[in-house]
Protein backbone atom coordinates (compact mmCIF):
# COMPACT_ATOMS: atom_id res chain seq x y z
CA UNK A 1 0.00 0.00 0.00
CA UNK A 2 1.24 3.35 -1.23
CA UNK A 3 1.80 6.31 1.82
CA UNK A 4 -0.67 9.47 1.25
CA UNK A 5 0.86 12.03 -0.37
CA UNK A 6 0.79 15.90 -0.21
CA UNK A 7 1.87 18.73 -2.16
CA UNK A 8 3.74 20.73 -0.42
CA UNK A 9 2.41 24.31 -0.88
CA UNK A 10 3.68 25.86 -3.89
CA UNK A 11 6.60 23.92 -4.28
CA UNK A 12 4.62 21.65 -6.47
CA UNK A 13 6.48 19.01 -4.82
CA UNK A 14 4.19 15.80 -4.44
CA UNK A 15 5.87 14.54 -0.59
CA UNK A 16 4.74 11.37 1.79
CA UNK A 17 2.50 13.04 4.24
CA UNK A 18 4.90 10.70 6.60
CA UNK A 19 8.51 11.99 6.38
CA UNK A 20 11.56 11.15 8.14
CA UNK A 21 13.71 13.39 10.27
CA UNK A 22 17.45 11.97 9.87
CA UNK A 23 18.66 13.67 13.08
CA UNK A 24 17.66 10.07 14.69
CA UNK A 25 20.91 9.16 13.11
CA UNK A 26 23.11 11.91 14.36
CA UNK A 27 25.12 9.99 16.72
CA UNK A 28 25.89 10.60 20.48
CA UNK A 29 27.65 13.94 20.03
CA UNK A 30 24.57 16.21 19.40
CA UNK A 31 21.94 16.63 22.07
CA UNK A 32 22.68 13.35 23.76
CA UNK A 33 21.91 11.17 20.64
CA UNK A 34 22.02 7.86 20.71
CA UNK A 35 25.01 5.78 19.19
CA UNK A 36 24.44 4.74 15.72
CA UNK A 37 26.97 2.50 13.95
CA UNK A 38 27.59 2.57 9.80
CA UNK A 39 25.64 -0.51 9.63
CA UNK A 40 22.43 0.92 11.70
CA UNK A 41 22.33 3.78 9.86
CA UNK A 42 22.43 2.07 6.41
CA UNK A 43 19.86 -0.16 7.28
CA UNK A 44 17.58 2.75 8.57
CA UNK A 45 18.24 5.26 6.02
CA UNK A 46 17.42 2.32 3.35
CA UNK A 47 14.31 1.01 5.54
CA UNK A 48 12.90 4.89 4.80
CA UNK A 49 13.42 4.79 1.60
CA UNK A 50 12.33 1.05 0.98
CA UNK A 51 8.96 1.92 2.55
CA UNK A 52 7.63 4.57 0.27
CA UNK A 53 8.57 7.52 2.23
CA UNK A 54 10.15 10.27 -0.14
CA UNK A 55 10.82 13.56 2.22
CA UNK A 56 14.00 13.04 4.16
CA UNK A 57 14.62 16.46 6.87
CA UNK A 58 18.50 16.93 7.92
CA UNK A 59 20.32 19.60 9.27
CA UNK A 60 24.29 20.66 8.79
CA UNK A 61 24.53 20.58 12.75
CA UNK A 62 22.77 16.71 12.48
CA UNK A 63 26.09 15.51 13.99
CA UNK A 64 26.94 12.24 11.27
CA UNK A 65 23.27 12.67 9.55
CA UNK A 66 24.18 14.43 6.66
CA UNK A 67 27.41 12.19 5.90
CA UNK A 68 25.19 9.48 6.31
CA UNK A 69 22.82 10.56 3.37
CA UNK A 70 25.34 10.40 1.57
CA UNK A 71 27.24 7.48 1.94
CA UNK A 72 23.82 5.32 2.26
CA UNK A 73 21.38 6.88 0.10
CA UNK A 74 23.39 9.17 -2.50
CA UNK A 75 22.71 6.26 -5.28
CA UNK A 76 18.90 6.44 -4.44
CA UNK A 77 18.97 10.13 -5.49
CA UNK A 78 15.93 10.44 -7.53
CA UNK A 79 13.74 8.22 -4.87
CA UNK A 80 13.50 11.48 -2.68
CA UNK A 81 13.15 15.10 -1.66
CA UNK A 82 15.67 16.15 0.18
CA UNK A 83 15.64 19.23 3.27
CA UNK A 84 18.44 20.34 5.31
CA UNK A 85 19.11 23.63 7.29
CA UNK A 86 21.66 26.34 7.65
CA UNK A 87 22.91 28.78 9.97
CA UNK A 88 24.73 26.17 11.48
CA UNK A 89 28.27 25.38 13.09
CA UNK A 90 29.20 22.50 15.24
CA UNK A 91 32.30 23.29 17.67
CA UNK A 92 34.00 20.62 19.72
CA UNK A 93 33.85 20.50 23.43
CA UNK A 94 35.25 17.58 24.55
CA UNK A 95 32.54 14.85 24.89
CA UNK A 96 30.59 16.27 22.81
CA UNK A 97 29.54 19.03 19.98
CA UNK A 98 28.24 22.12 20.70
CA UNK A 99 25.93 23.87 17.90
CA UNK A 100 25.90 27.87 17.73
CA UNK A 101 24.73 29.66 14.92
CA UNK A 102 26.22 32.28 12.97
CA UNK A 103 24.17 33.98 10.43
CA UNK A 104 26.77 35.57 7.95
CA UNK A 105 27.02 35.09 4.14
CA UNK A 106 30.00 33.04 4.62
CA UNK A 107 28.52 30.92 7.17
CA UNK A 108 25.81 29.85 5.37
CA UNK A 109 27.65 29.32 2.39
CA UNK A 110 29.71 26.94 4.03
CA UNK A 111 26.80 25.01 4.84
CA UNK A 112 25.26 24.23 1.54
CA UNK A 113 29.14 23.62 0.12
CA UNK A 114 29.29 21.17 3.01
CA UNK A 115 26.08 19.76 2.94
CA UNK A 116 26.02 19.14 -0.48
CA UNK A 117 29.47 17.23 -0.56
CA UNK A 118 28.90 14.78 2.35
CA UNK A 119 25.38 13.94 0.94
CA UNK A 120 26.93 13.53 -2.51
CA UNK A 121 24.59 15.49 -3.82
CA UNK A 122 24.35 18.68 -6.81
CA UNK A 123 21.58 20.41 -4.88
CA UNK A 124 18.99 20.19 -2.51
CA UNK A 125 15.54 20.39 -2.96
CA UNK A 126 14.59 22.40 0.51
CA UNK A 127 17.01 24.48 2.42
CA UNK A 128 15.42 25.88 5.07
CA UNK A 129 16.94 28.97 7.83
CA UNK A 130 17.34 26.86 10.87
CA UNK A 131 15.64 29.27 13.73
CA UNK A 132 16.74 32.53 13.15
CA UNK A 133 15.01 35.45 14.58
CA UNK A 134 13.41 37.67 12.01
CA UNK A 135 15.57 41.32 12.65
CA UNK A 136 18.60 39.21 12.34
CA UNK A 137 17.33 37.58 9.08
CA UNK A 138 15.98 40.81 7.59
CA UNK A 139 19.49 43.04 8.68
CA UNK A 140 21.51 39.84 7.43
CA UNK A 141 19.74 39.71 3.75
CA UNK A 142 19.26 36.06 4.51
CA UNK A 143 16.43 35.65 2.38
CA UNK A 144 18.34 37.28 -1.09
CA UNK A 145 21.01 35.19 -0.13
CA UNK A 146 18.76 32.04 -0.18
CA UNK A 147 16.93 33.04 -3.70
CA UNK A 148 20.54 33.96 -4.45
CA UNK A 149 21.58 29.84 -4.04
CA UNK A 150 17.96 29.33 -5.86
CA UNK A 151 19.11 31.06 -8.88
CA UNK A 152 22.16 28.87 -9.23
CA UNK A 153 20.35 26.15 -9.16
CA UNK A 154 21.59 24.59 -5.69
CA UNK A 155 18.99 25.00 -3.47
CA UNK A 156 15.21 24.56 -5.51
CA UNK A 157 12.98 25.81 -3.06
CA UNK A 158 13.37 28.10 0.13
CA UNK A 159 11.85 27.65 3.82
CA UNK A 160 12.25 28.90 7.15
CA UNK A 161 12.05 26.39 10.49
CA UNK A 162 10.54 28.68 12.82
CA UNK A 163 8.65 29.22 15.99
CA UNK A 164 6.55 32.01 17.87
CA UNK A 165 7.24 34.94 17.88
CA UNK A 166 9.00 35.16 14.27
CA UNK A 167 6.95 32.77 12.88
CA UNK A 168 4.18 35.55 11.90
CA UNK A 169 6.44 38.11 10.89
CA UNK A 170 7.91 35.55 8.47
CA UNK A 171 4.43 34.31 7.21
CA UNK A 172 3.90 38.25 6.39
CA UNK A 173 6.87 37.98 4.50
CA UNK A 174 5.30 35.76 1.92
CA UNK A 175 9.08 34.75 0.73
CA UNK A 176 9.16 31.28 2.09
CA UNK A 177 8.28 28.20 0.01
CA UNK A 178 8.13 26.32 3.21
CA UNK A 179 8.26 25.94 7.09
CA UNK A 180 8.47 23.70 9.44
CA UNK A 181 7.04 24.20 12.40
CA UNK A 182 6.39 22.21 16.29
CA UNK A 183 3.18 21.13 16.64
CA UNK A 184 1.87 17.72 18.14
CA UNK A 185 -1.53 17.18 20.49
CA UNK A 186 0.81 18.45 23.35
CA UNK A 187 2.26 21.54 21.69
CA UNK A 188 -0.42 23.46 19.92
CA UNK A 189 0.67 27.15 20.36
CA UNK A 190 1.49 27.24 16.57
CA UNK A 191 -2.22 25.27 15.33
CA UNK A 192 -3.41 28.86 13.83
CA UNK A 193 -0.36 29.99 12.01
CA UNK A 194 0.27 26.78 10.46
CA UNK A 195 -3.33 27.26 8.76
CA UNK A 196 -2.26 31.17 8.38
CA UNK A 197 1.26 30.23 6.41
CA UNK A 198 -0.61 27.27 4.40
CA UNK A 199 -3.16 29.57 2.93
CA UNK A 200 -1.02 32.13 1.91
CA UNK A 201 0.42 29.38 -0.32
CA UNK A 202 3.70 28.08 1.95
CA UNK A 203 4.14 24.21 2.12
CA UNK A 204 3.87 22.99 5.92
CA UNK A 205 6.95 20.43 7.50
CA UNK A 206 5.58 19.56 11.07
CA UNK A 207 8.25 18.71 13.26
CA UNK A 208 7.90 17.11 16.99
CA UNK A 209 4.55 15.83 15.55
CA UNK A 210 5.26 12.82 18.11
CA UNK A 211 6.24 14.57 21.18
CA UNK A 212 9.92 15.34 20.30
CA UNK A 213 10.55 11.47 21.77
CA UNK A 214 10.25 9.14 24.44
CA UNK A 215 10.65 9.82 27.93
CA UNK A 216 14.79 9.32 28.91
CA UNK A 217 15.32 10.73 24.69
CA UNK A 218 17.06 13.99 25.79
CA UNK A 219 14.47 16.19 23.98
CA UNK A 220 12.12 16.65 26.59
CA UNK A 221 10.41 13.45 26.70
CA UNK A 222 9.32 13.49 30.54
CA UNK A 223 7.55 16.30 30.92
CA UNK A 224 5.42 15.94 27.72
CA UNK A 225 3.92 12.47 28.42
CA UNK A 226 2.81 14.01 31.86
CA UNK A 227 0.76 16.86 29.95
CA UNK A 228 -0.40 13.88 28.42
CA UNK A 229 -1.38 11.93 31.54
CA UNK A 230 -2.97 15.36 33.05
CA UNK A 231 -5.18 15.30 29.74
CA UNK A 232 -6.57 12.28 30.25
CA UNK A 233 -5.69 11.27 26.91
CA UNK A 234 -5.35 7.76 26.90
CA UNK A 235 -9.18 7.70 26.88
CA UNK A 236 -8.93 8.37 23.31
CA UNK A 237 -6.52 5.62 22.41
CA UNK A 238 -8.08 3.09 19.78
CA UNK A 239 -8.25 -0.88 21.25
CA UNK A 240 -4.10 -1.31 21.10
CA UNK A 241 -2.85 1.73 20.04
CA UNK A 242 0.17 2.96 21.90
CA UNK A 243 0.48 7.12 23.11
CA UNK A 244 2.88 7.54 20.05
CA UNK A 245 0.38 6.39 17.30
CA UNK A 246 -2.43 8.10 18.69
CA UNK A 247 -0.16 11.21 18.57
CA UNK A 248 1.20 10.89 15.34
CA UNK A 249 -2.79 10.15 14.07
CA UNK A 250 -3.11 13.48 15.66
CA UNK A 251 -0.85 15.41 13.64
CA UNK A 252 -1.78 13.80 10.66
CA UNK A 253 -5.51 14.91 10.77
CA UNK A 254 -4.05 18.68 10.89
CA UNK A 255 -5.82 19.79 7.23
CA UNK A 256 -2.37 21.93 6.50
CA UNK A 257 0.13 18.88 8.15
CA UNK A 258 1.58 18.30 3.64
CA UNK A 259 4.57 16.34 5.95
CA UNK A 260 5.69 15.60 9.13
CA UNK A 261 9.55 14.43 9.94
CA UNK A 262 9.30 11.30 12.60
CA UNK A 263 12.73 9.77 13.82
Amino acid sequence: MSLPKRTLGRTGLEVTQLGYGAMEVRGRRIWGGRPCTDEQADTILNAVVDSGINFIDTANDYGKSEMYIGQFLASRRDEFYLATKCGCTMQFAGDHDETPHYWTRENIMRNIADSTMKMRTDYVDILQLHNPDAETTEKNGLVDLLNELKDAGVVKHIGCSSTSPHLATYIDWNVFDVFQIPYSALERRHENLITQAAEAGAGIIIRGGVARGEPGSGLGGEDRWAIFEKANLDELLEDGESRTAFLLRFTLSHPHCHTTIVG
